[in-house]
């Protein structure tokens, strides 16, 4: 076991999209900040997500007016700080009057319009369907508003690239096994769950952000009494081919009052989902059950004239909610909003747990988690995440980047640079340099997933594991073959840095 006389000054524990969010907010404040994660950022709930980034139009029939208030401001906020990873997308909203009443839809969209200021996106409006719609013939009219979609999973990776930048460590396949108070610091228990290295760090304050283990976390680790229950709710997608070639995606209401999203995904997919399921057993082992994939398939195929069936899913994930337990009968109905729940000694060495939460809503999140902690740090700086671009989001106009990208690296196949912006931004610059040809980008894995980027992807934003990088980075798993996918496993396994990473650094003591 190791140890450092290093002070930190917030230990986070959590890499999901709140912990990152955290991180990169309270290290923008001038605090010392270490975050670790059990497995890789983002490795749960918050790459498992609907890819939206969105004010949650069907709250507003749970009366979750101040949640969809507070998560509009938000979808500005977050489409003009990343607009490499979030981009504009077009929803239609089939009627069927046997669902929903045309005037309670119309009711809700201009509540939606309405309750925030809205800068980048069109209003609501009602539309018929022509001929050439992908929907059944029988349904004719319907609604049209925008949102957003984001890359849910490299938004985490942004944050806590923005919490580097302000000088915070960042520790991934790092467990946090025990966490106690001794003379009013926090002495913190970490295990390396690659090498097994097992060290100690100490901090003044600890921020509970593990998502789905935010309870588990106080009886394992804090052997303390967690303040608030949690319920947890599955949510299921599948993904099949395209299902047609236009750009919207669309909104379907079913019999059971539940919505489900079809997406259009990594250009030549469709994403369909969520489904909203209570969960008992561990967020880890979370998978698709036959009844989900039913559900799916069925509401797809009584809205669009293109069927789908068991066989045509490419791949599905699920993802574990981890919901405030507000005694709601129905999973659907469970608030999505989110409690921080503090908690101290004499005003020393305090715990700040986070509980529920959306992806929308992260940073005004972390902003409300810093600000409760501020009082135990005398110069923490002031509040600043608004308005700073996330790490390659430092331009104004996706086709002014493009055209620069494409007279610094004439070179670059126009799929992959397409590709590369939207992952990167302005990072891009970073993993071309010293790049002068598609030869200089090394071996080609497959789906134009290069070797120059997997190693950018290992030195740069902690990938280790094979899912890692082609799920969680980059999505190219959508399109590699086995044989693919073994040959780039390998790579990695050989890979110095993540060699070292996994070797035994320090001597073990019983």
């Amino acid at each position: 076991m190791n140890g450092t006389n290093e002070v930190f000054d917030v230990a986070v524990i959590g890499g999901g999209i709140n912990g990152a969010g955290v991180a990169a907010d309270a290290a923008g404040r001038g605090l010392k900040v270490v975050l670790c994660e059990q497995n890789d950022l983002a490795s749960a709930t918050s790459s498992n997500s609907s890819k939206l980034i969105h004010g949650g139009l069907r709250y507003l029939e749970h009366y979750e007016f101040k949640l969809v208030k507070q998560a509009l401001a938000e979808r500005e906020i977050l489409l003009k700080n990343a607009p490499h990873i979030i981009t504009p997308l077009v929803f239609r909203l089939p009627h069927q009057r046997h669902l929903r009443p045309a005037w309670l839809i119309r009711i809700g969209l201009f509540l939606y319009d309405n309750l925030a200021k809205r800068v980048t996106l069109p209003a609501s409006k009602g539309i018929k369907f022509s001929d050439d719609s992908p929907l059944v013939s029988r349904i004719t009219k319907g609604f049209e508003y925008s949102d957003g979609w984001v890359d849910d999973a490299r938004l985490v990776v942004l944050n806590a690239l923005a919490a580097q930048d302000h000088g915070a460590t960042i520790k991934t396949q790092t467990k946090c096994i025990k966490a106690v108070r001794e003379n009013n610091i926090w002495v913190i228990t970490l295990k390396d769950s690659l090498s097994g290295d097992v060290s100690i760090i100490r901090a003044n304050s600890v921020i509970n952000a593990s998502g789905p283990w935010v309870a588990k976390l106080f009886s394992d680790a804090l052997t303390l009494k967690s303040p608030q229950n949690i319920r947890l709710v599955k949510g299921s997608h599948i993904v099949v081919p395209r299902i047609h070639e236009q750009p919207e995606a669309y909104m379907l209401q079913n019999a059971d009052q539940r919505i489900v999203f079809v997406i259009p995904f990594e250009d030549d997919f469709s994403l369909i989902g969520t489904t909203d399921v209570e969960y008992q057993g561990n967020p880890s082992e979370v998978k698709i059950s036959d009844d989900e994939i039913d559900y799916l398939v069925n509401i797809t195929n009584e809205y669009f004239k293109k069927k789908i069936s068991r066989e045509d899913i490419i791949t599905t994930y699920s993802g574990v909610r981890p919901l405030l337990d507000d005694e709601s009968v129905n999973a659907q109905a469970v608030t999505r909003d989110y409690t921080l729940e503090l908690e101290d000694i004499d005003k020393k060495a305090p715990i700040l747990s986070i509980f529920g939460g959306k992806i929308t809503t992260y940073r005004k999140l972390a902003e409300a988690a810093v600000n409760k902690i501020s009082p135990y740090f005398a110069n923490i700086g002031p509040k600043w995440t608004a308005n700073k671009p996330l790490p390659g989001g430092n331009f104004a106009n996706i086709g002014l980047l493009t055209e620069g990208i494409k007279k610094e690296f004439p070179w670059l196949p126009s799929k992959l640079r397409t590709r590369l912006i939207r992952s990167y931004g302005t990072r891009i610059f970073a993993l071309l340099s010293n790049i002068n040809s598609i030869e200089a980008m090394g071996y080609c894995f497959g789906a134009d997933l290069y070797e120059q980027e997997v190693n950018f992807l290992i030195q740069q934003e902690w990938a280790v594991e094979i899912d890692d990088v082609i799920w969680r980075r980059t999505k190219r798993g959508l399109y590699l073959s086995e044989q693919q996918v073994a040959k780039l496993k390998q790579h990695l396994d050989d890979h110095p840095a993540i060699l070292a990473r996994k070797s035994l650094r320090t001597a073990k003591v019983a």
